[in-house]
């Protein structure tokens, strides 16, 4: 909905946006798609052509190895050197001849090909890469109440990448399928939902998932070219998502402008964003063009993110959920939960996870890379000691990475979730699905009388017993769980007990009491305490999937 007090942005629809391919070539756009996957340029078309090998170096940016594998392919029979002709031309960055490209994609052609924006002339009188154009893919994930985001083989472009191209990389760059947004695309719990909302989409990632899912996407961005890009992926992708061409702004909306800008005053039901949340030195004077708009949302230290936590709940519906990645600086001996727990308000719930901290020198190095600009040798220097100068500047030791849940009650309810936890093992991906189900548990224990139910133990859980030899009792016992965040409970003997007579047979309460009659009667035992504790605990263990209703 949209208030009648706001006037909401207009709508993005350039379709000839400079530097960037161009979307209102409609016809050229049909015959593009329909050549790239003639020629079986897909995921699996592309990891069956380079190999195992090189395909897996190519994930790592690795070019070497695929242009050794496809090397010989170019001059093998007619369908597989059409393939290695644009393997080579959008993954590797190597110019390709225009006769190569001609009869690779004979239905847009080179030609076609240099008017979408996508190849240009290069100095030796063949064609080179104007952008990264790739395969994109995923496998149907269904969520608890059955609906699928849906598989689809499909294409991305944005800009080419720094192992594809000399320099620095322009401070506009619209960045591809990266960690980051395809740690976004794993976290997002699918559901169905009417509006949703893509803050800051790049070239549109999270919107491709989004639109198998939601009735109706806003993509927002405020780099015109970053739209530009999300529009030509939509619409050289508009059979596979569904979407009419000709009416493109029934499903989605992309809309210019800063953040939360550009939809204020309108409530979604879901908010997903990769925003730029890269912690970036300020400098005095500095332009909004001296910045690298893909990660760095021009503000100082990690107030971005702060800023995101608390005006997030603003434009989510009633039982509205966000879901985004981030930063967070850690100051010296404080918790690294100290700046998150700060920016959560009391009038939503909030669960964020870190799944990895960093010092000021390798968080510096890291940025540093991820824009070339340690090719530039006193660039680096001078970028690198600024970065330890300003988080020098706020005492900061550690710098924390991770995701983030918010949920806007429903109407006539109250917060029930507020969670910081620290897990950086491996866990099952994608972990939507499961984060989705731990907060219904949530939800569940916040309803019911838990003394009153009956619960299971969840099929992927184990327990281990650890006891030293010739000992008569164990001294550790564990509760594994096997999916989802994988988590690893310590129990109390009692609370062992109570989860092996978990069968569904008896509610909580009978068996609290059944284990209060067998190690309770003795000199000071607190029949209230020891009930309320395994209550607790075994909350606990509802919330995180170890036990569930029966």
């Amino acid at each position: 909905m949209t208030s009648p007090a706001q006037t909401p942005t207009p709508q993005f629809t350039a379709g000839n946006t400079p530097d960037a391919p161009r979307s209102d070539l409609a016809g050229l756009l049909t015959e593009l798609a329909a050549g790239l996957l003639g020629i079986g340029y897909t995921v699996d078309g592309v990891a069956e052509l380079l190999g195992e090998a090189a395909h897996s170096a190519l994930s790592r940016d690795q070019l070497i190895p695929a242009l050794i594998a496809t090397g010989p392919a170019i001059q093998a029979d007619p369908a597989t050197a059409a393939l290695a002709a644009v393997v080579r031309l959008w993954l590797l960055a190597e110019p390709q001849p225009a006769a190569a490209l001609d009869a690779a994609l004979p239905g847009v052609g080179a030609g076609g090909l240099q008017e979408l924006g996508l190849v240009e002339d290069s100095t030796d009188g063949l064609l080179q890469a104007k952008v990264d154009l790739r395969p994109y893919g995923w496998d149907p994930i269904y969520s608890e109440d059955g609906d699928s985001s849906g598989g689809a083989d499909l294409w991305v472009a944005s800009d080419l990448a720094a192992h594809q191209r000399p320099g620095v990389l322009r401070h506009d760059h619209v960045l591809g399928i990266g960690q980051a947004s395809t740690t976004l695309v794993q976290v997002t719990a699918r559901r169905h939902a009417a509006r949703a909302l893509d803050l800051g989409t790049g070239c549109g990632i999270q919107t491709f998932h989004l639109l198998h899912h939601c009735d109706h996407v806003t993509a927002t961005d405020i780099s015109a070219r970053a739209l530009a890009f999300t529009r030509f992926n939509l619409l050289l992708n508009a059979a596979a998502l569904h979407l009419d061409p000709a009416d493109l702004e029934s499903r989605v909306s992309l809309r210019l402008g800063s953040l939360l800008e550009p939809v204020a005053g309108e409530e979604f039901d879901l908010v997903v964003s990769n925003p730029p949340f890269v912690i970036t030195p300020r400098n005095p004077g500095e332009a909004a063009a001296q910045q690298f708009t893909y990660r760095d949302g021009g503000l100082p230290g990690d107030e971005i993110v702060a800023s995101l936590v608390q005006a997030l709940p603003s434009v989510l519906a009633p039982a509205g959920t966000a879901q985004l990645l981030g930063n967070w600086e850690i100051t010296a001996g404080t918790s690294w939960t100290t700046r998150p727990q700060g920016w959560a308000g009391p009038d939503a719930d909030v669960w964020f996870i870190q799944r990895e901290q960093v010092g000021p020198e390798q968080y510096a190095e890291t940025w540093l890379q991820d824009a070339s600009e340690s090719r530039d040798r006193q660039l680096y220097q001078d970028s690198y000691a600024a970065y330890l100068n300003d988080f020098a500047s706020r005492n900061v030791t550690g710098i924390g990475f991770g995701m983030i849940w918010l949920r806007r009650p429903a109407g006539g309810t109250v917060p029930v979730m507020s969670r910081f936890e620290e897990i950086t093992y491996p866990i099952e991906q994608p972990v939507g699905p499961h984060l989705g189900a731990s907060v219904e548990r949530t939800d569940w224990v916040a309803s019911h009388d838990l003394a009153a139910s009956h619960l299971v133990v969840a099929d992927d859980v184990t327990e281990e017993r650890h006891q030293r030899p010739g000992a008569e009792h164990p001294g550790v016992i564990l509760l594994r769980q096997g999916a989802g965040l994988r988590r690893t409970n310590l129990l109390s003997t009692e609370l062992a007990g109570l989860v092996s007579a978990c069968d569904g047979d008896l509610a909580v309460g009978q068996i609290i009491g059944a284990l209060e009659a067998l190690l309770g009667g003795y000199d000071g035992f607190d029949a209230g305490s020891f009930r309320e504790g395994l209550l607790a605990d075994v909350a606990n263990l509802v919330r995180d999937g170890f036990l569930i209703p029966a």
